[in-house]
């Protein structure tokens, strides 16, 4: 498994996976897999392109809630085993390892059911952490549901340790959370 850059010939894959039910927003779903699709039906080139956004140039993003907030520099990578596997995205403010409230984490990741219990998420994690790394950060936070213990596994096996157990902001239920950091140095 290697980690891709969203490109037009993996793009196939992708949109079977969404087709399929699966979407790398593990808050919104089926929502942002259809507003995916409809976003690479309209223009599949602008859709690839807006997955590397190191400016923070994109559209806001919306929250579960339906509020709206300002897109952070971000990047996302896709899993590829000779198809698509999954995705792993990474958000940060330049300049310091502080994020704002309404985003749980610097790092989210997703892999298809089909390819679950392969390693790929711990791998993709691995190999993208360099990323965060070349971004200056110190080191990353990723949040996890505490009964996502295959997350947690993931994370852990990374060097992750649980800094602190919260509730996550109005914007996504006021669930629990659990908050990992992985150093960087």
């Amino acid at each position: 498994m290697e980690l891709v850059w969203p490109a037009s010939e993996h793009l196939p894959g992708y949109v079977s996976a969404l087709e399929r039910g699966w979407s790398a927003d593990n808050v919104r779903g089926e929502v942002a897999a259809r507003e995916e699709l409809a976003q690479i039906d309209a223009n599949p080139t602008a859709f690839l392109g807006s997955l590397v956004d190191r400016e923070a140039r994109g559209e806001p993003v919306t929250l579960p809630d339906g509020s709206v907030v300002s897109r952070l520099p971000s990047l996302r990578r896709w899993l590829w085993d000779g198809e698509f596997c999954g995705s792993i995205g990474f958000r940060w403010q330049p300049g310091t390892t502080a994020l704002p409230p309404h985003c749980l984490g610097h790092i989210g990741y997703a892999v298809v059911p089909w390819k679950q219990g392969r390693g790929y998420a711990t791998l993709a994690l691995r190999l993208l952490l360099p990323e965060a790394r070349a971004a200056g950060l110190a080191f990353v936070e990723i949040t996890t549901d505490p009964d996502n213990l295959a997350s947690q596994r993931v994370i852990q096996a990374n060097g992750g340790v649980l800094v602190e157990r919260f509730t996550k902001p109005p914007q996504f239920g006021s669930v629990p959370g659990l908050r990992f950091r992985i150093a960087l140095e």
